[in-house]
Parts: C-alpha cells; sequence; structure tokens
C-alpha cells in the first residue's frame, strides 16, 4: 500500500512523492518518482539515485535539474530517502550528521540496536524496485543506477555486488572506500562490528577485484571538493580499477566542489550516459 503525497507536472511529465510502510526498514519510508511524459504510453527505463549524508528524498528532485533530461530521454528517476525514519528509529546517541538518522551507508545492519532498521542495502536494491514495478510504468529489465557522496558508494557497491540487476553505473563525488575513510570507519563499524573482513562487502575498492562482469562506469569528481583527499579517496578507485582492468570513466573536474552545483553542471551527461545504455 503506497500513499501519494505529492503530485506536481515538470517537462510533461509528473514529479510525485509517496509513502509506504517498508517491510524490510519496519518503519514508514519516503520516496520521490519522476515519470517522464512517455510513461504515460508504455513503461519506461528507470534510474535510482542515492543521495547522500543529510540528504532525503526531496534534494535530488529540488536541485539537480534532472528531469529535463530524464523527460527528453523517457528514464523514470526514483529518489529513496536515505534511512530509515520513526520515532522508533535508532540514532547516533551523540546526534551527529554523519550516522544514524540520515546516514544509512546503504549496508544491512547486522548489530543492535540498527538491526530492526538499517537494511538499507535490501530497501534500495529489492524491497523499493518491486514496489516500482508493481504500482508504476517501470520496465525492470531497463534499470540502472547512481548517487553522490554516500549515495554514490551506494550506487558503487550495488552494481558491483549485483551487476545482473542494472546496465550501468554513475556517480559524483563517491565514498569509494569506506573502511579507509573516517565516515566509513565510523559507519560500518557502527552498522556492521568491529571485524574489518566484514566492512569488505560494502567496499566499492574491495569490490572490484571480485567483479566477475563489467558494468560501463561514470564517475565524476571535483578538484576543489574539500573532502576529496580524507574520506572520498578517488585516487583509490583509479588504482584498484586499473589493476582489476575494469574500465571506469573516471573524470576530474577542475575547481568544483562537493555541492549539488557541482551535480547540476554534470547531471545532463550522466543522465545521457544512462539512456545509452537503458535505450534497449
Amino acid at each position: 500500500m503506497i500513499k501519494k503525497l505529492a503530485a506536481n507536472k515538470l517537462f510533461g511529465g509528473q514529479q510525485l512523492q509517496y509513502q509506504h510502510q517498508s517491510k524490510v526498514l519496519a518503519c514508514t519510508m519516503r520516496f520521490s518518482v519522476y515519470l517522464p511524459p512517455q510513461a504515460q504510453l508504455s513503461p519506461v527505463p528507470v534510474l535510482y539515485w542515492l543521495s547522500g549524508l543529510t540528504c532525503n528524498e526531496q534534494n535530488f528532485v529540488f536541485k539537480a535539474g534532472a528531469q529535463q533530461y530524464a523527460a527528453q530521454y523517457g528514464v523514470a528517476i526514483v529518489c529513496p530517502d536515505t534511512s530509515p525514519r520513526g520515532d522508533h528509529v535508532a540514532d547516533d546517541p551523540q546526534g551527529s550528521w554523519d550516522f544514524g538518522l540520515g546516514a544509512g551507508f546503504y549496508v544491512d545492519a547486522t548489530q543492535s540496536p540498527w538491526l530492526e532498521n538499517y537494511q538499507m542495502y535490501s530497501y534500495v536494491t529489492a524491497e523499493l524496485p518491486e514496489l516500482m514495478a508493481e504500482h508504476f510504468p517501470i520496465d525492470a529489465s531497463r534499470s540502472s543506477i547512481s548517487g553522490h557522496s554516500m549515495g554514490g558508494h551506494g550506487a558503487l557497491i550495488a552494481a558491483l555486488k549485483q551487476p545482473a540487476q542494472y546496465r550501468c553505473v554513475s556517480a559524483f563525488a563517491p565514498i569509494v572506500s569506506p573502511s579507509t575513510c573516517a565516515w566509513g570507519e565510523k559507519a560500518l563499524g557502527g552498522y556492521l562490528g568491529g571485524n574489518r573482513a566484514d566492512w569488505q562487502a560494502y567496499d566499492a575498492c574491495a569490490l572490484v577485484g571480485q567483479a566477475s562482469h563489467h558494468l560501463p562506469v561514470l564517475v565524476d569528481q571535483g578538484t576543489a571538493d574539500e573532502f576529496l583527499v580524507q574520506q572520498l579517496q578517488t585516487e583509490r578507485l583509479v588504482e584498484v580499477s586499473t589493476a582489476a582492468n575494469y574500465s571506469m570513466n573516471i573524470r576530474f573536474q577542475e575547481g568544483y566542489d562537493h555541492s549539488y552545483f557541482f551535480i547540476a553542471s554534470f547531471i545532463a551527461e550522466h543522465i545521457a550516459f544512462h539512456a545509452k545504455f537503458l535505450s534497449t
């Protein structure tokens, strides 16, 4: 059962917001979906967008400017929230923005108290796609995934772990090696426990060498990003993909930072990239 919260006509299509009771997360969740005008005639391919720390299902909708390009190419865009929500859902005891609410890190937690609700990997790769296929004119056989920062990490691991589910993957300023940065160490340590070997299942740099199928990959990283060296470590992805002979288009964009100004500057190219592989 889903409930419509908002609907706006946009570039001939519909920007929609819904809520539903998630079985996987054991809470009420919200998601946004843009249906291009082509969806009025037949099912359309779908791009899943995963947002970053502190964001929700609406940030990309209002800031990226993606809908005009989605309408041009006839691609739906689905934006889930970044964590479970609700008064009963555990949060960082210190109230920090980089863990707990708004910071689910797209992993399936194994540690208490996070185990009950923080199953974000299963939500974005299984429950949400099933919901979309059931209720919307979506062609589930033509899916791709993208995201920013924490969401870029989520997109990369989803595509690396389940390549048969996606046609391609892209990311803006992704956290490529959460096992070796402060954001990731806090999140993975909290959600998965202290055994670092368990973290490798959600570390893109660790997964690249294990990949049996190589999807098309596009990554954009701003050189003026304040988090580049300590948290994002994009050069690690360059190194491991080269070593694994996994061809990835990793671009360093001069002077761009970590913000949605960066995303908006290159979102047209990313939508075109996805449309190319979703078109057939």
